[in-house]
Parts: structure tokens; C-alpha cells; sequence
């Protein structure tokens, strides 16, 4: 199934997603709390047409999250090969919607980068798992833009406070079942920067896939229901020197294959104003 929240007048209400025709279920609350209490979606009864604007798909306990996991984005970063999962953390107040606006004080950062990744939606509390049922502790998957300040990033030794803005982890639009994805290591990903292809690649190409990297995570802490665990970026980024900073009025569209995509526009004071058109 493809899940979503819808902003109503009375609060978030979860949807069915069929080919962008958004229909209630037969649940008072939000995807969030359909995982919590432990409810299969396919349970439910799907209602009448819903309208409204999307919003971020849950608010994570927390977000962890994984660098340096695409070889090719390794080269253009100049960095070291991770030995094993390089693990960092997003503050969960860093999350927006698939649609919403990416806030940046230019007095803060102007170096704001884009980074397309394959989310997984944790559907049940886990602690040292094995590799091989690592998967099967997974409500489903989704798309996340995990939004950095370089310089901010890169001048300490930790990466939290650099990923971490306001607004720097857009998620959604939708979260997806794994009945609809059953292989999370063979999706395409894509981000355009103003119209432009920035990134293009596949989950074919972790370094560390989906399993493991939930099986090394569940050795030093619990993943409980409803965290997100953002897998990496592959190569396409504006740390290469390849392609520009974004600036306000930029707009960024990145997309996983069966996931959907988000639009983010790129707002903020006291910066030059970017150059793309809507993307």
C-alpha cells in the first residue's frame, strides 16, 4: 500500500495514495500512529476522496542516518572509505513535508546541499537483529532530502548540527508497503536542481545495503517504531565542485522509483536569489 497524511481542517488523516488519488482509511489518526498500534493497513476500509495538502508522511522518534554509502559519492566527496556504516543522527525538529519549503539564514550557512535517499519506516522495535530477518522489522520506505550546510558540516568533527536545520529533512510524499517493494536494493534515484539532472543512480549501488545497515544499527540501540533510517546519497552533489550551492529561489525535485517525489523551494534572507525556474 502507499500511505500518506493529509492536512485537514481537523488535524492529519491518513490516506491511500492510488496514482495521486488520495482516499480515507478507516483510521481516525495519523500513518504514525497506524504503526504504533501495530494495525496492518491492508486491515482497513478505504473511504471517500480526501483533499488537502500533504504533509511529512510521520514525525520520527528519530532519525538515524548513514554517510559515504555510494562509492561514486565517495570520490566526489575526496573522503575515506567507511570500514563499516559511518552512522550520524538528524534532530527529528528537522523534518518538513515532501512540499515544504527549505528555510536557510544565509548568516548561518552558504553552502546548502541536496541528498537523495532511500528512507525505511521502522515497523516494529528491534535490538540486535540478524541480517537475514533485518527487513522483516520494516513497515515500508519512502524518500528523504537529507539537506546539508557543508561548512557547517565540515568544521567539526560531528556532522549533527550541519544536518540538523530547521526544515533539513524533507520526507514523503508517501511511505510504501515492502508487498510493493520487494527488493529496496534495485530503485532508481534521481535529483534536479532547477530543471537540471543532478543525481542519477540506483540502491543497486550501496556500499552497505538496507539489512545490514539495520542489523549494525540494532547492536548499539534499540530502532523503535516509527524511526527513519536514511540509507545515503549517491554522486550528483554540490560538495564535488561540480554544481552550485543552492541559493533562495532554487528549487530541488528528487524522486526514488516507486516512492514518488518532493519539490522543495529554497527561501531565505540575505543571500543572492538562485536563477532556476520551478522545477
Amino acid at each position: 500500500m502507499r500511505l500518506a497524511n493529509v492536512q485537514l481542517q481537523d488535524g492529519q488523516k491518513l490516506v491511500i495514495d492510488s496514482d495521486g488519488d488520495y482516499r480515507h482509511l478507516d483510521f481516525d489518526l495519523d500513518l504514525l500512529s497506524l504503526v504504533r498500534a501495530g494495525i496492518d493497513p491492508q486491515d482497513l476500509a478505504v473511504g471517500a476522496a480526501a483533499t488537502g495538502d500533504l504533509v511529512a508522511p510521520l514525525q520520527p522518534g528519530k532519525i538515524v542516518a548513514i554517510g559515504l554509502n555510494y562509492l561514486d559519492h565517495i570520490r566526489e566527496s575526496r573522503l575515506p572509505q567507511p570500514e563499516q556504516p559511518l552512522v550520524f543522527a538528524k534532530f527529528p525538529s528537522s523534518v518538513i513535508g515532501p512540499n515544504d519549503e527549505i528555510v536557510v539564514d544565509a548568516g548561518l550557512t552558504t553552502q546548502v546541499d541536496w541528498e537523495v535517499e532511500l528512507g525505511a519506516v521502522v515497523g516494529r522495535r528491534m535490538r540486535n537483529v540478524a541480517v537475514d530477518t533485518a527487513l522483516d522489522y520494516v513497515f515500508g520506505y519512502t524518500v528523504g532530502n537529507d539537506v546539508s550546510a557543508r561548512d557547517v558540516q565540515f568544521s567539526e568533527s560531528q556532522w549533527t548540527r550541519g544536518k540538523s536545520f530547521d526544515t533539513f529533512c524533507p520526507i514523503g510524499p508517501i511511505v510504501v508497503t515492502p508487498d510493493e517493494i520487494p527488493d529496496p536494493q534495485a530503485l532508481a534515484l534521481r535529483t534536479r536542481v532547477n530543471g537540471e539532472l543532478m543525481q542519477d543512480s540506483s540502491t543497486a549501488d550501496l556500499i552497505f545495503d538496507c539489512p545490514t545497515i539495520i542489523r549494525h544499527l540494532s547492536q548499539y540501540l534499540a530502532l523503535e517504531v516509527g524511526d527513519v533510517v536514511l540509507t545515503g546519497t549517491p554522486e550528483g552533489v554540490a560538495l564535488s565542485g561540480r554544481f552550485p550551492y543552492l541559493r533562495p529561489g532554487d528549487v530541488v525535485r528528487i524522486e526514488i522509483e516507486g516512492l514518488g517525489a518532493q519539490r522543495q523551494l529554497m527561501t531565505g534572507a540575505g543571500a543572492p536569489a538562485g536563477s532556476g525556474p520551478a522545477a
